[in-house]
């Protein structure tokens, strides 16, 4: 009997990981932060995606005793293969809208049947090049390159849609394709080689590393108190920062939001954010993206 390959981009939604070879191996790490908080992603992850509102909640709450430090997994090197019940990106349409409904964060899978995605390599290796330009922006630039490949079927793969991501935050666009085309290249190589050194299998992983550089490891999509129970046990004197659940100072700090990122972040029910929302975008304060499945609100 074959042994079964996990195709990294068949997620699976109940471990909430989109897996890659086995690798295992354990090291320590370097901090200067009270906390570094390693997060190996990819810009085409589905369930990266999907703990958005975990990960935008962790950085409220507990941003001033974190330092997170963006490492990018290479999810999609090419099509050189078959397992895991996907060899070709059509294979990947259903599977992400059914990832959307699980994470109750609006995907939408037809990418893959319109202008599907060779690699999610060139999106990565972009990131690496806007992180040596501005650490800030490069994160913006990230959640640019997902919404345009998550909500608006864009194929990040290609230069035209990187160029228009990095002008929208800001981004010096010569310097980033000078970058893109040499230093860039061999940061991500440096990326790819750490995350076999610490045994990275899949995305989303998350070490939060301690003053000691001892690292605690959250794998896959977990709930927000997986996250949280990591950082205490790591820093068991942090302070949480209250977040101000006001519409205005949530969009202040995130211009974009999902439904379930709202919720989440302004701890209101999940089943009355949609109607709230519709009411500030009647009165011209948000703007809504509505997709086959789901909504994004925009601050006007």
């Amino acid at each position: 009997m074959e042994n079964k390959i996990q195709n990294p981009l068949l997620c699976d939604i109940e471990t909430g990981m989109c897996e890659m070879p086995d690798s295992a191996t354990t090291v320590a790490v370097q901090t200067v932060s009270p906390v570094k908080i390693i997060y190996f992603t990819d810009p085409i992850c589905s369930s990266c995606w999907g703990i958005e509102p975990q990960l935008r909640k962790l950085k409220l709450e507990y941003g001033k005793s974190i330092e997170l430090e963006y490492r990018m997994g290479g999810l999609l090197p090419d099509w050189s293969y078959n397992s895991g019940g996907i060899s070709k990106p059509s294979d990947v349409a259903h599977h992400w809208d059914e990832v959307s409904l699980h994470y109750d964060m609006p995907i939408d899978g037809d990418v893959w049947l319109e202008d599907p995605l060779d690699s999610s390599y060139p999106a990565s290796i972009a990131f690496k090049a806007a992180q040596l330009q501005d650490p800030h922006k490069a994160v913006l630039f990230l959640r640019e390159m997902r919404e345009m490949v998550f909500l608006h079927k864009k194929n990040i793969a290609k230069w035209e849609h990187l160029a228009t991501a990095a002008q929208t935050v800001g981004l010096d666009l010569e310097q980033l394709k000078t970058d893109y085309q040499g230093k860039a290249k061999t940061l991500f190589q440096a990326d790819l080689a750490l995350g076999k050194q610490l045994g990275v299998r899949g995305f989303p992983t998350m070490f939060f590393v301690d003053s000691q550089g001892q690292p605690e490891k959250v794998y896959g999509s977990k709930p927000y108190i997986a996250y949280e129970d990591a950082l205490q046990k790591q820093l068991p004197s942090v302070k949480k920062t209250t977040i101000d659940p006001n519409w205005e100072s949530l969009f202040s700090v995130y211009h974009t939001l999902t439904s379930r990122e709202f919720a989440e972040l302004s701890g209101r029910k999940r089943q009355e954010v949609d109607s709230y929302l519709q009411h500030l975008t009647d009165e011209g304060k948000l703007r809504k993206v509505t997709t086959k499945n789901g909504v994004l609100w925009i601050l006007q």
